[in-house]
C-alpha cells in the first residue's frame, strides 16, 4: 500500500475504539497492520449492532486496511506465535489493562527480546500508576473524571458529549505519538516504550481551551468563575427556522456582526468595546446576538453574515452533512465495495500527502482471514499451523463466515 508509512509493520493487539482507530490511521497511511484477535468472537466491536454480511459497521469503520490473525494468547503457543511475528515488526501496540500484557508473556521485555528496536505502545484508561490504574474503563467514565462532562453540562446537570471523544482523541494522539517514536528511532536506532492514557489525553485536551482559570498559579480565578462552563449559546444559535453557529470574537468579525444584524449601537457600547470587554460581558453579548438571529431564517443569515465576513455555518444533520457541497468538494466521504458487507460509505483518510499519495483503503477482513498466510510468512510450516488450528490456538475464516 502506498503512503508515508509504507514498509512499517504494526502488530496490533488492541480492541474496541482507541487502539483500533489509532492503528487504522497508521494503516490508512500505508503501514501493514496485523490485527491479532481471540479465535472466539474476536474484537468486541465485531459483535455489536448495525450489521450486514456478517460485519458490524463499528468494526468496519475502525479496522479497515488490516490483516486479521487469530491467536489464543492464553495458550503458550499463541504467545510464541505473536512473539515470532514481532521479530519483523516496527510497532507493537496493546490496550490491555496495565499488567495484563506482562502476565501473559507479551510485556515490553518479552517483545523487545524478539525485536530490540521495536516501538512498544501501551494505551491505558486511567493511567499506569495509582489505585485507579487497574480499574475497567469506558469512554463515559473518562468524560466524567476528566471534567469534560462538567464542561459539557453548561453549569447545570453534567452531560456526556454524545460521541466518544476520549476514545477517539486518544486514538489520534496515539497514532501521532507512534509516528514520532518511529521518527526518533530513525535518528537514534533505538526503540521506546510509549505510554498513553485516555485520562491524560483528555486533561491535555481540555487544558488548551477550558482551564484558563487554573493556569496562573497563585492567581487562580474565583472558584465560581474558573469552573464556569462554556455557554451553549456561544456555540449554537436559534434562528427563525432552525439553528446555526456564529463566531464573532475578533474586532473585525464583531464589527461585521453588528453591521449584518443592523445594530451599529453595539460598536459604541462600552461593554463590547474590546476583546476583553466582550469576554467579560459574554452573557449580555450572547443574549443580544441570540435575539438578533431569531429575526431571520438560517438561509438568509447565511447570505447576510458572510457578506460582512462573519464566520458562520448551518447546523446539519448527519444526512445533510454527507450531501453538503463542501463535503462533496473535499471528497470527505467515499464509497467502496466490501466482498461480504457490500457497498460501504465511509470517511476517507483526512490527511493527504502530495509525494506519497494514499491508496484507496482496503476493507476490514473476516476474523482470521489472514492467519494461515501471516503465520506461513513468519516461518511456521503447514503442519505446525494445522496443529494450532486443530487445537483452537488459531483459526481461519470459513466460507460460512461470508
Amino acid at each position: 500500500m502506498a503512503g508515508p508509512l509504507d514498509g512499517v509493520r504494526v502488530i496490533d493487539l488492541t480492541t474496541m475504539i482507541s487502539g483500533p482507530l489509532a492503528t487504522m490511521t497508521l494503516a490508512d497511511q500505508g503501514a501493514e497492520v496485523i490485527k491479532i484477535e481471540h479465535p472466539v468472537g474476536g474484537d468486541h466491536s465485531r459483535q455489536v449492532a448495525d450489521r450486514r454480511g456478517g460485519f458490524a459497521a463499528s468494526f468496519l469503520n475502525n479496522n479497515r486496511g488490516k490483516r486479521s490473525v487469530t491467536l489464543n494468547l492464553k495458550d503458550p503457543r499463541g504467545v510464541k506465535a505473536a512473539l515470532k511475528l514481532c521479530e519483523t515488526a516496527d510497532v507493537f501496540i496493546q490496550n490491555f489493562r496495565p499488567g495484563v500484557a506482562e502476565r501473559i508473556g507479551l510485556g515490553e521485555g518479552a517483545v523487545r527480546a524478539a525485536r530490540p528496536d521495536i516501538v512498544y505502545a501501551s494505551i491505558a484508561g486511567f493511567g499506569f500508576e495509582g489505585e485507579w490504574a487497574p480499574k475497567p474503563v469506558y469512554d463515559p467514565l473518562i468524560q466524567a473524571l476528566s471534567g469534560l462532562a462538567s464542561v459539557q453540562g453548561g453549569g447545570t446537570r453534567p452531560r456526556l458529549v454524545r460521541t466518544i471523544v476520549p476514545d477517539k482523541v486518544t486514538a489520534l494522539q496515539a497514532s501521532q505519538a507512534i509516528t514520532a517514536a518511529l521518527f526518533a528511532r530513525e535518528r537514534s536506532g533505538e526503540g521506546t516504550h510509549l505510554r498513553l492514557s485516555m485520562l491524560d489525553t483528555m486533561v491535555a485536551f481540555l487544558w488548551s481551551s477550558d482551564m484558563a482559570g487554573y493556569t496562573f498559579v497563585g492567581d487562580e480565578a474565583p472558584e465560581e468563575k474558573r469552573d464556569q462552563a462554556q455557554s451553549y449559546v456561544e456555540l449554537i444559535y436559534e434562528t427563525a427556522d432552525g439553528w446555526m453557529a456564529v463566531s464573532a470574537h475578533t474586532d473585525s468579525t464583531w464589527a461585521g456582526l453588528c453591521a449584518a444584524v443592523d445594530r451599529p449601537d453595539w460598536l459604541t457600547d462600552p461593554r463590547f468595546a474590546s476583546v476583553a470587554a466582550r469576554e467579560i460581558n459574554k452573557p449580555a453579548r450572547l443574549e443580544l446576538t441570540q435575539q438578533a438571529l431569531l429575526t431571520d431564517t438560517t438561509a438568509n443569515w447565511m447570505e447576510r453574515l458572510p457578506a460582512h465576513d462573519v464566520p458562520c455555518a448551518p447546523v446539519l444533520s448527519r444526512h445533510e452533512m454527507c450531501e453538503h457541497p463542501q463535503v462533496i468538494a473535499n471528497g470527505s466521504v467515499i464509497e467502496t465495495d466490501h466482498p461480504q458487507a457490500g457497498r460501504l460509505r465511509q470517511a476517507r483518510p483526512p490527511a493527504q500527502f502530495s509525494t506519497t499519495p494514499l491508496d484507496t483503503p482496503q476493507p476490514a477482513r473476516r476474523l482470521g482471514e489472514d492467519t494461515r498466510a501471516v503465520l506461513a510468512d513468519a516461518g511456521f510450516d503447514t503442519a505446525s499451523i494445522d496443529a494450532m488450528m486443530a487445537d483452537g490456538v488459531a483459526t481461519e475464516a470459513q466460507d460460512s463466515d461470508r
